[in-house]
């Protein structure tokens, strides 16, 4: 009943960092479930990989509502989700399915890279300038399974990567937050099956185990991140919340460079 309690903190904080300043769970829930994990002593040669595995399988769950809200306020562009979702998937896949082969120091130090960019990008807060419109087909096809491989390893819906490409290619800031978090789902799903195959026949998991991803855990995280996430939204036009992402990015340096300490 401790660590289920420590799982509901932690999906509370996530939620509430997710609301208030509009970042997926993939970067922030890895390292924090991999410290958990560890300090549970669940299944030592698979920490990472279960928590990569948990973190993509909440990406499902608490994107689900957002892309429902955008929807209903327009701002998803179909037409692009339809043309970008198919390369982002067949990279998520292979980046999610090949990773039960891949041992924890390789898993944990390409994380640790993904989000250094990530953080990178969230502390300079650049915008790229607007671009005449999309590439064609087939470098569209390569940048989307590139992306989708990122978001496999970074078990994220890829948000930080698919919306300054958009605005790259013209698309306006609204419209390109809502396509993103509608490819994000999809991505999300193929994401976490990949761990569940993966995983499925390895030796040694915890009880309650569904292939990489771990039930308990994902259970409790989503469910209290689902609670909190709507206060940290109300609280994102009264606090500086330019300076809270800047602020945000170092913590992500610092949980990145731990986790790829801890498994060098």
């Amino acid at each position: 009943m401790s660590w289920l309690a420590a799982y509901l903190a932690l999906g509370a904080i996530i939620g509430f960092l997710a609301g208030l300043l509009g970042i997926g769970g993939g970067l922030t829930l890895v390292p924090l479930l991999a410290a958990l994990f560890q300090a549970q002593a669940l299944s030592a040669d698979h920490i990472v990989h279960l928590s990569l595995g948990t973190a993509m399988a909440t990406v499902v769950f608490t994107s689900s509502s957002s892309v429902r809200a955008h929807h209903q306020l327009g701002s998803v562009d179909w037409a692009l989700v339809r043309r970008l979702a198919p390369a982002l998937l067949l990279g998520s896949f292979l980046a999610t399915f090949v990773s039960g082969w891949l041992p924890q120091r390789a898993l944990a130090l390409g994380f640790a890279v993904v989000v250094f960019g990530g953080a990178t990008q969230m502390l300079l807060g650049r915008k790229p300038a607007p671009g005449t419109g999309l590439p064609g087909r087939p470098v569209l096809l390569a940048i989307g399974v590139v992306v989708g491989v990122i978001c496999g390893l970074a078990s994220a819906g890829g948000a930080f990567l698919t919306v300054p490409l958009m605005l790259a290619w013209g698309v306006s800031m609204q419209r390109a937050i809502g396509t993103a978090a509608a490819i994000g789902v999809p991505v999300a799903i193929i994401g976490m099956i990949g761990h569940v195959i993966s995983g499925w026949s390895v030796p040694g998991l915890p009880p309650w185990s569904l292939g990489f991803v771990y039930l308990p855990a994902l259970v409790a995280v989503v469910a209290a991140s689902m609670l909190t996430a709507p206060f940290g939204a109300r609280l994102t036009h009264r606090l500086p919340v330019a300076t809270l992402k800047r602020v945000f990015s170092l913590l992500l340096y610092a949980m990145a460079a731990r986790m790829a300490w801890v498994y060098w």
